[in-house]
This record gives C-alpha cells, structure tokens and sequence, in this order.
C-alpha cells in the first residue's frame, strides 16, 4: 500500500528547519538592534570627548597666554577616537563647520545589499548625529558633532547578520542530519509495526511484534499483540463453533435423508405398484382408466427421480467407505449423465487425497459439490473442470494443505459480483471454517475461477506418517 504524507522524519526536520529560521530572525533583530545602539553610544561617547578636549585646549591656552594664539586643533584628539566611517567637526553657533575630519569606511562595510539597505533604512534612524556643547567660561561657543557614516552603518549590520547566517546554516544543517539520522534509528520499529499489521490485515493472525525500546513504541506493541490474540482467539472458537454447526447440520440432513428415504419413499414405492396393478386390470376390465393409471405412473416415477435427487444432494455417497476421490468421480460422472451434451464435467487429482481424514474429506466433497453445482446451473457453461491437488509439507515449509480449484467457461465472468449466493455463502463457511481461504477470479476470455486453499489438520498428517512408517 502506498503511504501518502510527508516522512515524519521530513516532517520534523522540516518544522525544526522553520523555527530555526524564525530564531534566526529574532536573533538578526536583536543582532542589528545592538549594533545600532553600540554605535550610537559610541557616537554619543566621541562627541562627549570632543566637547572635552576643546574645552580643554581653550583652557590650555588662557593658562599659557605667552604660547601663540591657536584655534582648537581636532587632529589631537583624532588619533584616539577615530574609527572607519566616523566623522567629528566642530561647528560655530551659527552652524557652520570650521574643522572636520572623517575616517573612510571599511572595505567590509560596504557591500551589504540593496535590499538589506533598504530595510535598515527602514527600522533605524541612520542620519542622526550625536552633538555636545562646546562650554567655555564665557559661555558656548559652538558643538562638538560626531556621526557614523550610513553606509558604514549598514555594512557593519550586513557584516554581524552574515556572520550569524553562516553559523547558523552550518549548525542548522548538521542538526537536522543529526535529528533525521536520529530520527529514522528510533522509528526503525515502525518498519515491523507496519509488516506486521499488512500480515494481521492479510488474514495471518498468528503475527505479533517484538518489544521495543521506545516506550510508546512497546506500549503500541502491546496493544497489537493483544488484539491479534483476541482476533485469533475469537476466529479460533468461531471456526470451531462453524464445525459444530455444519456437523450439525450433516446431521439433520442425514436424518431427513432416511426420513424420507423410510417414508416418502416407501410410499412412493407403494404407489407405483399400485398403479401398475392398476394399468393392468384396466387393461383389462376398464381400458377407459389407462390414461390416468398411466398418468399416476408417471408422476410417481417423476417424484421418484426427484427424491433420489434430492436424497443425493442431502446424503452424498460415503466418503468413509469409498473415498473422496471415487465420490468425486461419482459426482462428476451423474452431472455428465443429467447434463447430457449441454455441458461436459471433468476432474483432475494429484496426490495422497485419500489419506485425508473422513471429516476432512466429507467437508472438500460437500465444497466441490456446491462449486459444480453453481456452475452447472447459474454459469451456463459448456466445460466445468474440477481440479483436487494435494501438496505435501516439507520439513521447515509451510504446512500441508489441500488446493481446490473450480472453472467454467460460462458468463459468471463479466458480471460476477462476488457477493451474492447462498451456495457461494456456504461454501466460504466451510472453508473459513477448516482455516482456509477462498477466491474467486474472472477467467479470460470468459468464465469463473474458484480457487480454495485448505490446511491439512496436523493430527491427521501425523496419523498417516506413522501408519506410513508403521
């Protein structure tokens, strides 16, 4: 049977795969979030510094006025806080920069994506610049401003989220090999649950499972071998009960059979003398009587055939004392003699079939018997074959079983439906009833094939392999 779905183990890798991605993104976020923060800071700290050491200078030069007047010089301060992309000025009240200098942006830095761009862009104020005061003792006279490049802003973004990418990919990837491998040793069992339920669905209710490792795994082992116990158990007791009404059925049949063998046909048999005593004393005193003493004739010899068919049908020829293969050739040889050349019966055996115990052997007749006769009058066939095998068991094989197979070449074949018929019900009966199994199949290019397969009781192979040795 097909299986349809997504592998759980796919299944699994695929979920762990998405909520990978998903902290992923969270951890992009935050990723971005601190670098964007830890520059502002930075920016904040340059500017604070600037706005110092200018104060500082200033101070320097009133404290030393015999030192030539000099305005506040950026490149000391420069050196120790210049980093790529960030740029520091010094800008008079008015805002206009009198000094600036810029660091360049890192090679790194600059080759995030437009689309990374554009998203940047768009969660975070990259434009904003970080502006002190420059405080004298007279008052202020301008701004300390420090502000990082946004294009260096960006590449440091782009340059943290690929690194985290990277890493995660090649962690991502060796969990879920890790998780799949796991995955499929721990859901190894699964491959003998589902044998072992295609053997159950099968019919074979001696199939069980082993106990597993994974506790939900045993826990649904043991629900399987508990119920393939009950279903053997209950197929066992009800074939057993089967037994017992279809013995109990030949029973009756046996009885009704003598019955009417006694009776009815002692009376019949009484009848028909008395009406030939009387066509002949009508022949001879009342010759206008002979039409009805000759009708009574008939009609007792017609329901004389009728009992004898009906007492065959009911009481077959004993198996126990000629054997199922002479009894089958027997029924073979009536159908031949009642159908005359309207259909023509033939059977095929191979084997020790009369080895088979009387009980047994009683069953396959009352079986082929209803197979012919359902051919015979529903197939409208012109050939009906009936074949009997015996197959042998071998010392570690399969135990031995009778193979019985039914074909015509009438028109049950193109609308058989498999499901109708008491004869047909009958017969699964019986078979299911000895532990086998039957089928039926469309023949090409027309006809019906029954085919049964029977276990040979162990008992009786055992019985006759010591009167073999014996």
């Amino acid at each position: 049977m097909p299986a349809s779905g997504l592998d759980l183990k796919l299944r699994l890798s695929l979920r762990i795969v998405f909520l990978a991605t998903a902290c992923f993104i969270a951890a992009s976020a935050y990723v971005l979030f601190e670098t964007n923060r830890s520059a502002r800071t930075q920016a904040d700290w340059i500017a604070e510094t600037v706005a110092r050491d200018i104060a500082l200078q200033e101070e320097q030069a009133n404290w030393n006025r015999s030192a030539p007047s000099r305005s506040p010089d950026l490149q000391r301060i420069a050196p120790a806080v210049m980093a790529p992309g960030l740029c520091i000025a010094i800008r008079a009240p008015h805002g206009e920069s009198f000094q600036q200098i810029c660091g360049g942006a890192a090679p790194a830095d600059v080759a995030a994506p437009a689309w990374f761009a554009t998203l940047y862009r768009r969660f975070f104020d990259i434009g904003r610049e970080s502006v002190r005061p420059l405080l004298f003792r007279d008052g202020t006279r301008g701004e300390a401003t420090a502000s990082i490049d946004p294009q260096s802003l960006i590449g440091q973004g782009w340059r943290e989220t690929s690194r985290l990418a990277a890493i995660l990919a090649v962690l991502l990837s060796g969990l879920c090999l890790m998780v799949y491998a796991t995955l499929a040793r721990a859901l190894r069992p699964t491959q003998a649950i589902r044998a072992g339920m295609e053997r159950l669905a099968s019919g074979d209710l001696s199939a069980r499972l082993p106990k597993f490792d994974l506790a939900e795994l045993s826990t649904i082992g043991e629900v399987f071998n508990a119920l393939a116990g009950s279903l053997e158990k209950a197929l066992a007791e009800r074939n057993e009960l089967m037994q017992q009404v279809i013995a109990v059925q030949d029973d009756e049949r046996r009885h009704l059979a003598r019955e009417l063998h006694d009776e009815f046909g002692q009376c019949l048999a009484a009848i028909g003398a008395v009406a030939a005593t009387a066509i002949v004393t009508a022949r001879e005193q009342c010759p206008s009587l002979m039409s009805e003493c000759q009708s009574i004739a008939r009609t007792t010899d017609h329901m004389m055939q009728v009992l004898r068919g009906a007492l065959l049908k009911l009481r077959p020829p004993e198996v126990e004392e000629i054997g199922l293969v002479a009894s089958l050739e027997g029924l073979v040889a009536g159908w031949n003699a009642r159908s005359g050349e309207r259909t023509r019966f033939s059977i095929d055996v191979s084997g020790e079939i009369d080895r088979l115990p009387k009980d047994f052997a009683a069953s396959l007749y009352r079986i082929a018997q209803e197979a012919i006769t359902n051919a015979a009058k529903h197939a409208c066939a012109s050939r009906v074959m009936l074949r009997l095998r015996m197959q042998e068991c071998a010392d570690a094989g399969p135990p031995a079983r009778v193979e019985l197979a039914i074909d015509d070449d009438g028109k049950g074949g193109s609308d058989f439906s498999g499901t109708s018929g008491l004869g047909l019900l009958g017969m699964r009966e019986r078979i299911k009833a000895l532990g086998g199994g039957l089928s039926i199949e469309a023949l090409h290019p027309n006809g019906l094939g029954l085919r049964a397969q029977i276990p040979v009781p162990s008992t009786a192979m055992r019985s006759s392999e010591t009167m073999d040795a014996a």
